[in-house]
């Protein structure tokens, strides 16, 4: 029988800020402001983190992932803008999913900034289509491309001077990323995850939920370990019988809330897609079974 041991989420013991409790506008460091989206949900969490990266003083900052085209949000950020006596410079974005790249393009255009993204359809006409290992100087400071694929296949992550870094949705600050299917791969999820250890981040700063400062490589650590436990509960339950997706998922997630299903479906898909790569299962469409 396989091993199916929960790992111990390092962040049960922190003081994080109770879920529904985060500030609209938070500043993070010296470096960075975040400002939350008011599009709360149990995939976003509070809602969506738009970062405002720039040095003091530099009169400029760069919007990391705007998120919904949301007038409110709009203007909390430009709220955020102006305390910092900065204009923006240029749009980043983490990956193509709407509630991180929605506002890219008219937000670029109301600023005047050019996007950026690794996939060219959210960059825009116009826009830069980044690359693994670019270093961009940008609003007085330098902005680190991290590839990330895995979450979805165009997703990045920034790594800041002060050491943090901007993971977007391959970390949330509660609970674990989802890897989507078709697009989403485990095997580059869990390289991606191990990249961003490789980093030392002093912080995660996450697409949704609190940001996380106390031992951010602990937090790395428990993704990968959750990753091979839920590997683990796929492969005991299918020695225990089940053969469908739909039931691997009312077995594997059954204290989870039905309405995230779906979306647990979607990251066992791509599990299973992993095992099977594997030999460790096999798959016909939507039947599941050992080898």
């Amino acid at each position: 029988m396989p091993d199916v041991r929960a790992p111990a989420d390092p962040r049960a013991t922190w003081d994080l800020p109770a879920p529904g409790s985060l500030p609209r506008t938070a500043e993070l460091e010296p470096l960075v402001t975040r400002v939350l989206a008011p599009n709360p949900s149990g995939m976003t969490l509070d809602g969506t983190n738009t970062y405002l990266v720039g040095a003091p003083g530099s009169g400029r900052a760069v919007v990391v992932d705007p998120g919904p085209d949301d007038p409110a949000h709009l203007a909390a950020v430009e709220e955020a803008l102006a305390a910092r006596d900065a204009r923006c410079v240029a749009v980043l974005v983490t990956h193509h999913h709407g509630d991180h790249a929605e506002a890219a393009l008219p937000w670029g255009a109301r600023f005047g900034a050019q996007v950026a993204a690794a996939d060219a359809a959210v960059a825009g006409p116009g826009g830069r289509v980044l690359g693994a290992g670019e270093r961009l100087g940008l609003a007085g400071t330098v902005l680190g491309v991290v590839p990330t694929p895995g979450h979805t296949a165009d997703h990045l992550a920034f790594r800041l001077e002060s050491g943090a870094v901007l993971v977007g949705d391959h970390v949330l600050g509660r609970g674990t990323s989802v890897v989507t299917h078709p697009e989403g791969d485990v095997v580059a999820y869990l390289e991606s995850l191990r990249r961003v250890h490789d980093l030392g981040p002093s912080a995660l700063y996450c697409g949704h939920g609190p940001e996380l400062t106390e031992d951010p490589g602990a937090v790395l650590d428990y993704y990968l370990a959750h990753r091979a436990f839920r590997e683990s509960q796929l492969l005991a339950s299918l020695v225990r019988g089940a053969g469908t997706v739909d039931a691997l998922v009312a077995d594997v997630y059954a204290e989870v809330p039905r309405a995230l299903w779906p979306a647990a479906a979607q990251s066992t898909r791509a599990t299973l897609a992993k095992l099977a790569a594997e030999g460790h299962v096999e798959l016909d469409g939507d039947r599941v079974g050992l080898p």
